[in-house]
C-alpha cells in the first residue's frame, strides 16, 4: 500500500480492511512476528471468580 493515494477515506476503509483481513486468515504470519520478538504465547489466564 505504499505510495497509494486514496481519493476518499472511504476508500482507505476498504482496503485497510481488506488487507488486515488477509492477515487475519493467515495465522502463521502474525505467529513469525511474534515469535520474533522473543516473547512466549501463553493462552490467556481465565478471570478469578469472586470469592
Amino acid at each position: 500500500m505504499a505510495g497509494t493515494a486514496f481519493d476518499t477515506p472511504d476508500d482507505l476503509d476498504r482496503v485497510l480492511r481488506r488487507e488486515l483481513r488477509s492477515i487475519q486468515l493467515r495465522p502463521h504470519l502474525t505467529d513469525g512476528c511474534l515469535t520474533t520478538t522473543g516473547l512466549t504465547l501463553a493462552p490467556p489466564t481465565p478471570p478469578r471468580k469472586p470469592q
